[in-house]
């Protein structure tokens, strides 16, 4: 890991948060789920559009992340923008940078706004992870190929009678989608390595992923998440309101039974303590100080800063404690500087290391440059509503979800300053410090 002197905040102009909305998320269960990526970009952003005082053409531009974009979906912002009724004449474009890619669009959207180019963006991420395809292997498409371009009768026989029934057998493509062809690591497997590296027990892990269950199932009760979430409804009526993935009863002892799932028999990490399989959308509204005056607007917060990193894709993990310290040694905070953060749980060994990072003196050395660890974040302001080993990590919206939820919570708490981070297959993380209007 190389360190990087942090550069001074950049002095463009504000930009705000003005409004945001996602769907629940919903667990994959084994076949296709009831929306497209698309279907679900729709569905949160239409009540979203609808609440504003803003013509919906008088947005600059959509952008909209997006890593598993199925054949019939191509450049799904333009889909969604189009379906939302936001004219021809959109700009609209999708970006992918795997588990950041929801968050990619609102620091594309910041950037241009910063810049003095737009002044309305809508920014969001969507994933339907259900709907990942299957892949045939290469010895069945080239058997597929060669049966094509057989041109006799005789031909095709011959190449008919060349079948094996293990051409019927697909590829997940999803799975190959989840390893790293760099380091030959599946990203549990990245996630095994940062517990080792910090010495994270299987205990720990199982505990952490039970307070993610209960802190959202609590906060699903109080209604913490109301005015976040837009119910959808699928081509039968049936309505979705709320995270499904989510077990109010979680407990250790029952993760505790729980195998293994990357590295038997010994490994830490499990089902259990890992982010679920699933499919969602959300969006947030960005706006310039100018937009906000112009239509009346009242912004939930303003983007302070942001700060993408990338490490050894075998530690992946660990790349939001890089994110993360750089921001903060920009701005010269410590931990007791910050209110709330949002560090999204792909793994729960992957959150455990990152705290372990931060208060690790060698880490903050050598990848940050820091002559002293950042110390300890305590849990109290980590993930207050549970994440996404509870909710689930639709890869290309989690990165939106966790900036909007934490402008959220900030208001709802009446606190003032938070970040939002990441960690992103392939080594890469993105954080986002955001304060409270």
């Amino acid at each position: 890991m190389n360190s990087l002197t942090p550069s001074p905040p950049h002095p463009g102009r504000p930009v705000y948060i003005v409004d945001g909305a996602r769907t629940p998320f919903l667990k994959a269960r084994g076949k296709p789920g009831p929306f497209t990526p698309v279907d679900l970009a729709v569905q949160a952003g239409r009540p979203l559009l609808l609440r504003q005082p803003i013509p919906k053409d008088a947005y600059n531009r959509v952008i909209l992340g997006c890593v598993n974009v199925i054949a019939s979906e191509m450049n799904p912002a333009r889909l969604a923008a189009l379906r939302l009724g936001m004219g021809e004449q959109m700009p609209a474009f999708t970006v992918q940078i795997n588990c950041g890619s929801g968050m990619q669009s609102i620091e594309t959207a910041y950037r241009y706004i910063r810049e003095g180019n737009d002044d309305l963006i809508l920014a969001g991420g969507t994933e339907a992870l259900s709907h990942a395809p299957l892949m045939l292997t290469p010895k069945a498409t080239t058997w597929l190929a060669e049966l094509g371009l057989a041109r006799s009768v005789p031909a095709k026989l011959k190449q008919l009678l060349r079948f094996s029934p293990a051409y019927l057998k697909p590829i997940l493509s999803l799975r190959l989608g989840l390893t790293d062809p760099i380091v030959g690591m599946n990203m549990g497997q990245t996630a095994e390595l940062v517990a080792q590296i910090y010495n994270i027990s299987r205990e720990a892990a199982d505990a952490y992923a039970v307070e993610s269950h209960l802190r959202l199932a609590r906060a699903q009760e109080e209604g913490s998440l109301d005015d976040e979430i837009t119910p959808l409804v699928d081509s039968r009526g049936r309505a979705y309101e709320a995270d499904d993935g989510v077990r109010p009863n979680s407990n250790v002892e029952h993760l505790a039974k729980l195998k293994p799932v990357f590295e038997p028999p010994w490994g830490k990490v499990t089902a259990g303590n890992s982010s679920q399989i699933t499919d969602g959308a959300s969006w947030v509204i960005l706006a310039s100080k100018a937009a906000v005056e112009k239509y009346g607007l009242t912004p939930k917060a303003v983007i302070r800063d942001s700060e993408w990193s990338g490490i050894d894709p075998s530690i992946m993990g660990l790349a939001p404690a890089v994110s993360v310290g750089r921001l903060m040694a920009r701005h010269q905070y410590g931990f007791d500087d910050l209110d709330l953060v949002e560090l999204n749980e792909a793994f729960a060994a992957q959150v455990l290391g990152c705290l372990a990072a931060w208060d690790d003196e060698t880490f903050c050395r050598e990848a940050l440059g820091l002559e002293a660890p950042l110390g300890v974040l305590e849990h109290t302001r980590l993930n207050i509503h549970g994440g996404a080993i509870a909710l689930g990590h639709p890869v290309g919206t989690s990165g939106n979800r966790i900036v909007l939820h934490l402008a959220n919570a900030l208001a709802q708490q009446q606190l003032k300053r938070g970040i939002a981070t990441q960690c992103i297959g392939g080594g890469q993380a993105g954080a986002m410090l955001i304060e409270a209007v």
